[in-house]
């Protein structure tokens, strides 16, 4: 007797991928303010502005956006 395991296949695969999913959103939560800050930082270089740390992670700004701070 032959059994078809595609089906089996499909659903490991699928779980494969839905626990990589959960993981890297749970790593973007996680490390988020400090991703925004390399960003933040590296765009003040780039535009010639002085980079100013937040109070916490994830609220650094370029000097002259203060405008633009969200809070």
């Amino acid at each position: 007797m032959k059994l078809n395991r595609k089906g089996q296949t499909l659903v490991e695969y699928v779980l494969i991928i839905s626990l990589i999913t959960v993981l890297a959103i749970g790593l973007v939560k996680f490390f988020g303010g400090y991703l925004k800050d390399a960003v933040t930082k590296m765009s003040c270089n780039m535009a010639g502005k002085e980079y100013v740390e937040g109070k916490s992670v994830g609220e650094a700004y370029c000097k002259g956006d203060e405008d633009r701070v969200t809070e």
